[in-house]
């Protein structure tokens, strides 16, 4: 339950970001010949001045400056374990005959036992049947719940707070019966599975509802010293990070999953949860492979083409999910010493996978292309290829090595195509 604001404003307060953005879109930049001419932030330029040239530079003097500059500028830092105290796992449920006998299905509570405050999350782990050996998997949360992500009736409903929707059905902020199954055309278990990999989510409002005064309820409450009377400060985590928290938690569950081949982990994420999946990518190395979906401004597109949502505009509809630094560079994206396709290079050398719409052009399909493009020295550094062409490719013609990109048919969404291409990506980067 939300106890920290009056009904009325608590309404407003959480729809006022949807609406505004939604609002934004109409009047937003679609033209490529109104963007003003940028200069990106040097990936290979060290704060000293020297010029980094080698693998091992780059892993030990520059790759530590610049996921330190993502942290005080765009995301914030994750606090430090020691103010976590012990993880606890706690597997609630096996289903070894899952989906129609495919797969054994888990659930496992996560929590954290020194902050009681906080409730934990509800991890759902699919692993396929008949399979020799631990499966690699995919790892992600999902915006509806794990009863939205699965279609099986005996999934536990969520009862956590959810964003309005009256589509999917849900009612005073909760889901209901009508909400099952409504996001698994974004999750395609049957086809994930069966080609050998495991998956694993939980419901990002688990970790922290999606509002602006949503961390009064959820982990970064409870993990601070001052709870819901903290003043957040520059270069102190946001929604993003927390919820990126949340993945490298499940990872950790997965070292200790027996069904799970924990050295082959792919994290994913959509819109806001691309965001998520390439910071929790960025900032935790077990993620053998990073995919952003349609992660647009604050995620893989580049900040300073301001070229539909822009710095402006996701830092007023949605300033919880970032560092308050990060509203700074609203209109002044230039002064920012870091753009995405920093952001893609923390990645290296895994591989990373960018995919875009044609008919999400608030997410800048360019833009996002453009980061997987820009981030390809740090890439060569490690003699690795990256989307190893120089111009965004043609609709559904997916390229790259190291760094996958395509931009489909359709809308933002997360489908099968788009899946597709992970699969195949996932199945040649992971040996399988």
């Amino acid at each position: 339950m939300l106890r920290h604001l009056p009904a009325t404003l608590m309404l407003t307060t959480l729809l006022i970001g949807e609406d505004f953005a939604e609002a934004q879109q109409k009047t937003a930049n679609y033209d490529e010949s109104k963007i003003a001419p940028y200069t990106l932030p040097e990936l290979l330029k060290s704060a000293d001045g020297s010029t980094i040239s080698t693998a091992e530079a780059w892993i030990n003097k520059r790759r530590p400056e610049v996921l330190a500059l993502f942290q005080q500028h765009v995301y914030g830092r994750t606090p430090d374990p020691a103010t976590w105290g012990p993880v606890q796992f706690k597997v609630t449920q096996v289903k070894k005959d899952a989906l129609g006998g495919k797969a054994t299905r888990k659930f496992i509570h996560i929590s954290l036992p020194e902050h009681p405050a906080w409730q934990g999350m509800e991890v759902m782990l699919y692993t396929p049947n008949g399979r020799s050996g631990p499966a690699p998997c995919f790892v992600g949360p999902s915006f509806g719940g794990n009863h939205a992500v699965s279609t099986e009736s005996d999934v536990p409903l969520s009862t956590r707070w959810m964003r309005p929707n009256k589509e999917k059905h849900i009612v005073d902020n909760r889901a209901t019966e009508a909400s099952r199954g409504n996001e698994s055309s974004r999750w395609p278990l049957e086809m994930i599975l069966s080609q050998g990999f495991a998956v694993a989510t939980y419901y990002y409002g688990d970790v922290e509802p999606d509002h602006a005064e949503g961390w009064k309820d959820g982990l970064r409450a409870a993990l601070s010293p001052q709870g819901a009377a903290t003043q957040w400060q520059n270069g102190q985590w946001g929604a993003i990070g927390a919820w990126a928290w949340g993945l490298s938690r499940i990872a950790d569950y997965l070292e200790t999953d027996s069904d799970v081949d924990a050295k082959h982990l792919a994290v994913i994420g959509h819109s806001r949860l691309g965001k998520t999946s390439l910071w929790a990518g960025a900032q935790d190395s077990r993620f053998g492979i990073v995919i952003s979906n349609n992660s647009g401004e604050g995620g893989a597109a580049l900040m300073r083409r301001n070229f539909g949502e822009t710095t402006a505009i996701i830092t007023k509809a949605f300033p919880h999910w970032f560092t308050r630094t990060y509203a700074s560079y609203a209109g002044n994206e230039a002064a920012c010493p870091v753009d995405k396709h920093m952001l893609i290079a923390l990645a290296a050398p895994r591989p990373a996978y960018i995919a875009s719409a044609v008919e999400d052009q608030w997410a800048d399909p360019k833009g996002e292309f453009l980061s997987g493009l820009h981030a390809q020295p740090v890439y060569d550094l490690f003699g690795k290829k990256g989307v190893a062409v120089p111009e965004q490719p043609g609709i559904d013609q997916p390229v790259g090595d190291f760094i996958g990109y395509h931009i489909r048919t359709g809308k933002h969404d997360v489908t099968d195509y788009d899946w597709q291409q992970y699969l195949k990506f996932a199945t040649r980067h992971f040996g399988r």
